[in-house]
């Protein structure tokens, strides 16, 4: 939409646009500018300052407050100093000088469209079909549901691997719950909390007066998993002796029973999971080289978040939505700046970080906005390339010489003497930074 008292200039701006795929509305004043917001779909609009009935800088403001996602192109014949450092504060992406010049209106247009289209992109992504329990559009989390799928339809043990906080236990949930199994139990089992003068008791369990405090019978998690799936959690860090009782279980199919001289058969499938290297780990005799072939029958590789960071932002909108409900909350809405700083974020602690995160910034948003000031300390830079993310020595002067011009109310004096040059020097500046400041 194009909002200006001068009909020459709707004009203009309409022929300008015309071999672009953009259906243009022109209005010429601030009231039919905001029936035209209130009850159309506006992307973007070109606003000139000076406008009857609205200022243009106070319709500004207005769409900022009521419509965060319209992207907005100040057009003024003469604008003041005052008048472009307020437009870009009140978040302006441009102010451009009349009478306009095609090839930059063109070039203004075609960048903001290009930053719609992006956020669209990012927003049709939030909320992707779940499958398994799992958030994600990535390949690499594509290739685990595969590979879940492969693995559900068949009876055979499974290794997961991938960094903690990946979502492991999830993966193996998806795999019982999606095969034959899954009318019958699933049972996880950490393995570094089993102390080795335990083991048998906890995996095979024990019979009354098999040992002292064995004050009554009790199931192992063997016996409870019969029939089912047991999940063996953090596999690498098993002792050598927990790892000899799962390899003679896996080899015989049977338990023995503490305190029985009875051998009992079990029919249970075992899924185990870790988050370390368990080839080296064999290299290095730290695991038994044969009860890792006998997991290692169907392989399923967890990417971590770095890797598949398409997946970032549909799981932060997948936690957000899910959290404001369970706390009646309204979810806050991201800034563009926000998101891409999520998602050039390492997360080293994977799915676990980013879902404490949003739980986080869900229950001390101060507003229904979240920015980059929100965020932790670690993530408002972002994780860029080292010759990402500079700006070029004109754009960091003027930003600067506009900010202390601000602060002291427009005193070009004093904006001078802060600043270390004459008035005349600040003056071909301001008219320089005017004439050609786009801020991106």
């Amino acid at each position: 939409m194009a909002v200006d008292s001068d009909t020459g200039a709707l004009d203009d701006i309409r022929a300008c646009l015309a071999e672009s795929e953009l259906v243009v509305t022109t209005v010429p004043s601030g009231a039919e500018a905001i029936r035209v917001l209130e009850f159309g779909k506006v992307d973007l609009v070109i606003l000139d300052i000076q406008i009857p009935d609205v200022d243009g800088l106070s319709l500004l403001q207005y769409i900022r407050e009521h419509f965060k996602d319209i992207e907005v192109i100040m057009t003024a014949a003469s604008p003041t100093v005052p008048d472009a450092v307020l437009a870009i504060k009140r978040g302006a992406e441009n102010l451009l000088v009349k009478p306009l010049q095609p090839d930059e209106l063109r070039f203004a247009v075609n960048r903001l469209v290009g930053k719609l289209n992006h956020r669209r992109e990012l927003m049709s992504a939030s909320s992707p079909p779940e499958t398994y329990g799992l958030i994600g559009i990535s390949d690499g989390i594509r290739n685990v549901i595969e590979r879940i799928e492969r693995a559900a339809a068949i009876n055979a043990n499974v290794l997961i691997h991938g960094e903690s906080g990946t979502g492991k236990e999830l993966v193996a949930r998806a795999i019982h719950y999606g095969s034959d199994r899954a009318a019958a139990r699933f049972v996880p089992v950490n393995c570094t909390a089993i102390p080795d003068t335990l083991i048998e008791s906890e995996l095979f369990g024990h019979v009354k007066g098999a040992f002292t405090g064995a004050k009554d019978s009790r199931a192992g998690f063997f016996q409870v998993a019969d029939g089912g799936t047991i999940f063996l959690d953090e596999i690498g860090d098993a002792s050598l002796n927990l790892q000899g009782k799962l390899l003679r279980v896996l080899q015989n199919k049977e338990i023995h029973i503490v305190g029985s001289s009875n051998v009992r058969k079990v029919d249970t499938r075992i899924i185990a999971a870790t988050h370390k290297d368990l080839v080296a780990m064999v290299d290095k005799n730290l695991f038994r080289e044969d009860l890792y072939y006998r997991l290692d029958v169907v392989d399923i590789y967890v990417p971590p978040l770095r890797e598949r960071p398409a997946d970032i932002l549909p799981l932060v909108r997948h936690f957000m939505n899910q959290y404001a409900q369970e706390m009646g909350l309204e979810p806050p809405h991201f800034s563009d700046r926000a998101m891409e700083n999520l998602k050039n974020h390492s997360w080293p602690g994977n799915v676990r970080e980013l879902e404490n995160l949003v739980q986080r910034l869900l229950v001390n948003a101060d507003s229904g906005s979240l920015d980059v000031a929100d965020l932790p300390k670690t993530m408002r830079q972002g994780v860029r390339p080292a010759t990402e993310g500079f700006q070029t020595l004109a754009t960091l002067e003027a930003e600067h010489i506009l900010r202390v011009l601000e602060s002291v109310g427009g005193n070009k004096t004093q904006a001078a003497a802060i600043l270390g040059i004459d008035r005349k020097t600040l003056r071909e500046k301001l008219k320089r930074i005017v004439e050609t400041h786009q801020p991106g």
